[in-house]
């Protein structure tokens, strides 16, 4: 009989350990389903602008960059017109030597001297233009981007993100949810405020 009863006892007591366990791992169970639904839905303190199309659509960016091809342009033409006004004087030289036009050999000397001068000068100066292009370029792009650095910080007041990705030509995102692409917000409040100053 006591046999029975520690058996009954024993048989028993398993049944509720078990039955403990069973419910503390339905609960266990439970909460991992619900810290998965919940990191679902929990959006990370970050964000990213896709530089690309920032550039493309903000009207500071495409004011400057118009500037910049007008100056690129107008220094391209400037240095054709002296390049062919040269080319111009050095056919006119070479038809007078190979005529004996000059009345001496110290006077074609002389001709030529000046010709190479002018030549020299000429490249000189498209270096020059060209070294102040590449000035103005990075100027500019350093107004871009403190306007940019500027914005954010101000923006960012608000949106309180921990961290701000920039993404050009897919170079450094691969992926990412496009919940966090602020490039057509941040685009927008930037051409309002560009657009006020004018």
């Amino acid at each position: 009989m006591k046999n029975i009863s520690f058996i009954t006892c024993t048989a028993l007591a398993v049944t509720v350990l078990f039955s403990s366990c069973n419910k503390k791992a339905t609960k266990t169970d439970e909460v991992a389903v619900n810290t998965k639904n919940t990191n679902s839905n929990i959006k990370l303190p970050i964000a990213y602008i896709n530089v690309d199309s920032l550039l493309l659509h903000y009207q500071f960016a495409k004011d400057a960059n118009e500037s910049l091809i007008r100056k690129q342009e107008d220094s391209r033409l400037k240095i054709n017109t002296m390049a062919r006004q040269l080319q111009g004087e050095m056919a006119d030289f070479q038809h007078k030597l190979e005529n004996n036009a000059f009345l001496s050999r110290d006077r074609a000397q002389q001709e030529q001297t000046r010709l190479q001068k002018k030549q020299q000068d000429l490249q000189e100066m498209d270096a020059n233009l060209s070294k102040q292009l590449v000035q103005i370029q990075q100027k500019l792009n350093e107004q871009l981007r403190d306007t940019i650095n500027k914005f954010l910080k101000e923006y960012n007041k608000d949106k309180k993100y921990g961290l701000i990705f920039s993404n050009t030509s897919n170079d450094n995102i691969l992926f990412a949810d496009k919940s966090y692409d602020i490039t057509e917000e941040v685009t927008k409040i930037l051409n309002e405020r560009f657009n006020s100053k004018k």
